[in-house]
């Protein structure tokens, strides 16, 4: 707010800078094809194997899908949610129409009654609890009759239901193509129970230091173009920008903190319509307390009491030893200035309380699956009453098994609580009895096995609170001050670090941005700064400062990077500790060849050691890491043998096989089999998709709109 108050009071300088920025609106209409659209680059958001996604009914679906999860998410995380569903649905949806997949109503209607959120629903069920097609059916019929905008929200779910019906049904076309043979749960088997021992010496890479080993970019660009599919990039940006945060100064906070002190005692003002002065009742001596903090706080008054643990902690004891009317301040509590007032206390004000209901039959609110009688519930109460005061019997876990309250699963507990919040009876037996008691009591809700767990004293607080914001100068300051930066910079691009660092400002580089990225560390949701890094017209270099919340960002474009391979430099970070292990190895068995294992051990100064009850499932050495070539080596080896030097992941071994346990046979390798099956079917639907949007061919519009 104070931004956009500023530039209100620049009205000159907002005249030239609008004048300039229409001018380049103009020129930029004429020499880009951006300026003025002939509609067709808008046509859609993205092109799936030839079809397209309109963007109108893109943009649809992302507003649809904003007032379903409302404000707590940002509008491009939804756009990224439609994204990501869109292609999905096309994509599969081509594998559909290709196979001849579709749904029938009463396959619809099938989905549904296995669908808990429709079959559990009262409105759906026939008289045993089941649900019932027709009323489905009749309450469809009812909404286009009589409610025309649920009945068009529900053919939007309807659609939704027929594409997660078809989905279901491609999948399981998989699924039935997907076994396992004997052979295979035999193996899988013998995998996870055959077990091997070993003694080894491993004379680790970390032996010869990095700086030992040197690397060419040729011996980098060879290992990339052998591994290509491991480096592939998408178009990316690096930024650069200094942060022109909008905060109060020293003087500032100074001013703040006088204000709010001139209004804790009365003052005298000269009122010029009586010709005479007026008394202004200060925060001392105000006996409207919210009316006055209605006038002169940023912060209204809250009337509620509160515990110790609800205050401030810092400030905490300060404030509960206040006598009534007794004032604590200025005291800073975040970024305001405080006076903290005592006006009421109530010893052991608030219960915390936990309970074990006993509900019956046409209790308030009883579940209808209740069924006892009073006569029987009150029973039942005074025999847990009993089994709750035993020794030893923990009221949390009798809670849990025996309480029809929704509490149950907490253990009873229902929190702490002030006078006047549970219903009388109840709140009666909490507020006049001592920690520690456990007693019965009837409430309209049933029987109530009641324990007080403890009590607090709480405390209503007024505080008169000013924050702490920065002044008409310093905002005027900072503009100027972000504004000729902008400028120096861009006269010359080269300097913008050196010019930085003269004048102590922290440079934050931003690295791989991606055309769809919005938060940005260090400016959180810029979405801006992204397009802005992202259009053509944008060279590496260029400068442009943004207006963002409570500042100013002067941002630099620092490289770019094209979809495709890695070059040499963006992958090295990846690609030398590859390549030093690679020549360490070499280096490692070049100079212990024909060694045995003593001596690899000492002329190495490495100690042998030993492990136990190996399998191939789990390649898991004590002492090494997870070496699967090391141990599958030991597998294919006799018991007695002492293998040559193994290039292994943490460094190179020399393994003697101590001993081998064949797993015992089975009469039957199904249930193996059954298992290697069911986890076959459960990676089909991701990977069969993953595999289909990898084929796809796919070209994302979207940071054309968003």
């Amino acid at each position: 707010m104070a931004v956009l108050e500023n530039i209100r009071k620049r009205t000159t300088v907002l005249i030239l800078i609008i004048g300039l920025a229409l001018f380049a609106f103009v020129i930029s209409g004429v020499f880009s094809s951006d300026g003025f659209s002939d509609g067709k680059v808008g046509s859609s958001v993205a092109e799936i194997n030839g079809e397209e996604i309109s963007i109108d009914e893109f943009r649809q679906k992302v507003e649809a899908a904003s007032r379903r999860y409302g404000p707590q998410a940002s509008s491009m995380q939804m756009v990224n949610t439609v994204w990501e569903q869109e292609v999905r649905n096309m994509v599969l949806g081509q594998q559909f129409e290709e196979l001849g997949i579709d749904i029938e109503q009463d396959q619809i209607v099938n989905y549904i009654s296995s669908n808990p959120a429709y079959s559990q629903s009262p409105q759906f069920l026939n008289e045993s609890g089941v649900f019932d097609a027709n009323k489905f059916r009749g309450f469809i019929a009812d909404l286009k009759t009589n409610n025309p905008a649920q009945y068009e929200i529900w053919l939007q779910e309807e659609k939704a239901i027929i594409q997660m019906a078809k989905e279901q049904t491609y999948f399981n076309l998989i699924r039935a193509g997907v076994g396992a043979t004997l052979k295979e749960g035999e193996f899988e088997y013998k995998l996870a129970n055959d077990k091997v021992d070993l003694s080894y010496v491993r004379v680790p890479y970390t032996s010869i230091s990095d700086s030992a080993v040197q690397v060419s970019k040729k011996e980098i660009e060879n290992y990339i173009s052998a591994h290509k599919k491991d480096f592939k990039q998408e178009e990316a940006r690096d930024i650069r920008f200094v942060y022109f945060e909008e905060k109060a100064s020293l003087e500032d906070e100074n001013a703040v903190k006088e204000e709010i002190v001139k209004l804790l005692d009365d003052t005298v003002e000269y009122n010029a319509s009586k010709d005479a002065n007026d008394t202004l009742v200060g925060f001392r001596k105000s006996t409207d307390l919210a009316a006055f903090l209605d006038r002169n706080s940023d912060l209204k008054y809250d009337t509620i009491y509160k515990a110790k643990n609800d205050l401030p902690a810092k400030f905490a004891d300060s404030l509960i030893n206040l006598p009534i009317g007794g004032i604590y301040g200025p005291y800073r509590d975040g970024n305001f200035f405080k006076f903290s007032k005592m006006v009421d206390k109530k010893s052991k004000g608030s219960v915390k309380a936990s309970h074990i209901l006993i509900s019956f039959a046409g209790a308030e609110r009883a579940n209808p699956e209740v069924q006892r009688t009073k006569e029987e519930a009150e029973k039942e109460a005074k025999e847990l009453l009993a089994e709750a005061k035993k020794t030893g019997v923990v009221f949390a876990e009798l809670a849990r098994d025996k309480s029809d309250g929704p509490s149950a699963p907490r253990g009873g507990d229902l929190g702490y609580f002030q006078e006047g919040v549970m219903t009388e009876k109840f709140n009666d037996v909490a507020f006049n009895n001592p920690v520690g008691y456990i007693g019965l009591v009837e409430t309209e809700f049933g029987f109530h096995i009641v324990k007080v767990d403890d009590k607090q004293d709480i405390y209503k607080i007024a505080t008169l609170a000013r924050e702490i914001e920065p002044s008409e100068e310093t905002t005027n300051k900072l503009f100027t001050d972000a504004t000729k930066f902008e400028m120096e910079t861009a006269d010359s691009k080269e300097n913008f670090a050196a010019l930085a660092k003269s004048k102590d400002y922290m440079v934050r580089p931003v690295n791989k941005i991606k055309a769809m990225d919005e938060n940005l560390p260090g400016l959180s949701a810029q979405r801006p700064v992204v397009q802005w890094a992202f259009n053509e017209d944008t060279k590496v270099g260029d400068i442009k400062r943004f207006n963002i919340n409570n500042g100013y960002a002067v941002v630099q474009l620092t490289a770019t990077y094209k979809e495709g391979v890695m070059s040499p430099e963006d992958a090295s970070v990846i690609v030398l500790p590859k390549i030093r292990k690679d020549k360490k190895a070499e280096r490692i068995m070049e100079a212990n060849k024909g060694k045995s294992m003593d001596a690899l051990a000492k002329d190495n100064n490495v100690s042998m050691a030993t492990a136990s009850a190996l399998t191939m499932q789990s390649p898991t050495i004590p002492g090494a890491g997870r070496e699967p070539l090391v141990v599958g080596k030991a597998f294919a080896m006799d018991k007695g043998i002492t293998s040559g030097l193994i290039k292994g992941e943490t460094g190179v071994f020399m393994v003697k096989v101590t001993n081998k346990e064949a797993a015992p046979k089975l009469d039957n390798y199904s249930t193996y089999a059954n298992n290697v099956k069911a986890a076959n079917e459960s990676k089909v639907s991701s990977a069969v998709f993953a595999a289909l949007k990898e084929a796809a061919e796919i070209e994302d519009k979207r940071s054309i709109f968003y």
